[in-house]
């Protein structure tokens, strides 16, 4: 069985080892792919957000099934543009990706519906918007409506960080037309839980939790960045609040997409805030996210390829997801710098990994037969492990023997899961 794999960074590199595991599978196409990923899967020069040729690749190659990985792509309706060639494909729709595509359309579907969110206010006017923000309670949450590469949004401490950001979107076009419009909502406190889930548009079937590390720097500090680190299970995700999302959050957003006629067949990412007054939604993704993909993954049990097809056959409830006991640590190895400027170009050396040790590379790219860096984040080292402990000490030992130059890694991912009092346990 011949797969075309659309996307290039660590969160794709994972999506291929996993497919790889199915002894069914004979050719993975990667689409563009990246240097490290060449040994695995065979790489195509086709950019993900580049719909006509990746169709044009599908029906000209032995493609037998599809899996669209990345937003971009998504919402520009390359799962649409692939079943109308006959391809089979593991990813929503154009319309069912607008859960993500658009903030304002996932915050008025949870108002609609009744799913826990913050409260928000959307706005296409600089001048009202700055208005709103000299009275609404700070510090304040700002985001782009559109997609942007995971860097839209921003906590605004003060009124003034409140303005820099909405002249940022709405004047100087930072994001170009993703932040022509724009949601402010309130600012929510508590633990924060990301969950990936497989949905076939009636069964939803969760996959393990995790806790993201957004900030570049230690304690939390310095920018947002696309993600570095993350572990799974989060501690926080008990099995009694897992059933209130459930409940509250899960099955009532499926059943919101399919009422509002785009149903949604592929990975539904919940990012949640576990608040005094109980679990809420901050933002929707329609696609596995990075890097928390790159901890779920290794703790899945069962066939990926043979869940995928059931999500998009509708047939989920038939099919068997089993998760492994233990717990997954991820170490983003990124360049110095990000996530603003930094230098490529870099010699990259990989080890030879064990039992229970994932390499994920996400920026690089081979040049003269040499693996060299290329891009802000360049490797995910990952462990799977009994005890949350464990798994972090192993992650950072497995991240120590990756070598390029000015490479730098946060050396706290997983100290927060652990001070819960609850690492090691489901």
């Amino acid at each position: 069985m011949n797969i075309l794999l659309v996307g290039s960074g660590g969160r794709e590199h994972a999506i291929l080892q996993k497919l790889r595991e199915n002894p069914e599978v004979e050719t993975v196409y990667v689409l563009p792919g990246n240097g490290g990923m060449a040994g695995e899967g065979t790489c195509v020069d086709i950019a993900a957000k580049d719909v006509p040729s990746i169709v044009d690749f599908a029906k000209t190659h032995p493609v037998d099934f599809a899996v669209v990985a990345p937003d971009d792509p998504l919402v520009l309706g390359a799962v649409d543009a692939l079943n109308a060639v006959g391809i089979p494909c593991f990813g929503p729709t154009q319309k069912a990706a607008m859960i993500e595509g658009s903030k304002v359309f996932a915050k008025q579907l949870m108002k609609k519906y009744g799913i826990p969110t913050a409260r928000y206010e959307v706005f296409t006017d600089l001048k009202a918007a700055l208005q709103y923000v000299e009275t609404c309670p700070i510090p304040t949450v700002v985001k782009a409506d559109g997609l942007a590469l995971g860097k839209g949004v921003i906590i605004a401490q003060t009124r003034q960080e409140a303005r820099d950001a909405l002249r940022s979107m709405m004047e100087d076009k930072v994001f170009g037309q993703a932040g022509s419009q724009v949601v402010i909502e309130e600012f929510l406190t508590g633990p924060e839980v990301s969950v990936l889930s497989f949905t076939d548009g009636e069964t939803l079937v969760p996959m393990v939790s995790s806790m993201d590390h957004k900030r570049a720097l230690d304690g939390d500090r310095g920018l947002n960045t696309g993600g570095m680190g993350t572990v799974a299970p989060n501690p926080y995700y008990t099995p009694e609040i897992a059933q209130t999302c459930m409940d509250t959050i899960f099955l009532p957003t499926i059943r919101a997409m399919k009422a509002e006629g785009r149903p949604f067949r592929g990975c539904l990412y919940f990012g949640l805030m576990l608040t005094a007054d109980g679990p809420k939604v901050i933002e929707y993704n329609c696609r596995f996210g990075d890097p928390e993909t790159q901890v779920v993954l290794p703790l899945l049990e069962s066939d990926l390829l043979t869940i995928m097809k059931a999500t998009a056959e509708g047939k989920l409830a038939e099919s068997e997801v089993k998760w492994r006991d233990g717990n997954a640590c991820c170490v983003v190895l990124a360049s110095r710098g990000y996530p603003t400027k930094y230098e490529k170009g870099f010699s990259l050396t990989l080890p030879k990994t064990k039992e229970n040790e994932y390499i994920y590379v996400a920026g690089a790219a081979m040049e003269d037969g040499v693996l060299k860096t290329n891009g802000g984040r360049v490797v995910g080292a990952a462990v799977v492990a009994d005890t949350l402990e464990s798994a972090i000490a192993g992650a950072y030992d497995l991240a120590g023997r990756i070598h390029f130059d000015n490479a730098y890694c946060r050396s706290d991912i997983g100290q927060r899961a652990l001070a819960a009092g609850k690492g090691g346990n489901r």
